[in-house]
């Protein structure tokens, strides 16, 4: 069965067309970086905690206090991160 998530969280996309299995890194950054409490509980409900584990590893950007939290949560180390270890494209803002 299907997570039941707040279709707000992909306002940019297609809710229907969503793959969850095919798509479950995007679904899970967007869950952990815009989700609420309800949403983080579907989330564990439907992947589990070491789905989740798996792919947060992964993902290419996390704020920061999202990358505190999953830190703590999952008992990683922050250079075990992808987000950690990429350097951010932009660096500096433009000066005007």
């Amino acid at each position: 069965m299907k997570p039941i998530l707040n279709k707000v969280l992909f306002w940019d996309i297609d809710y229907q067309s969503v793959d969850y299995e095919k798509h479950a890194r995007f679904v899970i950054q967007r869950v952990l970086t815009r989700g609420n409490l309800e949403d983080w509980k579907e989330l564990k409900r439907y992947y589990g905690k070491i789905k989740i584990k798996k792919e947060v590893i992964k993902i290419r950007y996390l704020d920061k206090k999202t990358l505190n939290f999953c830190i703590h949560f999952f008992n990683i180390k922050k250079e075990k991160f992808r987000c950690y270890n990429i350097e951010p494209s932009i660096r500096k803002l433009w000066n005007y």
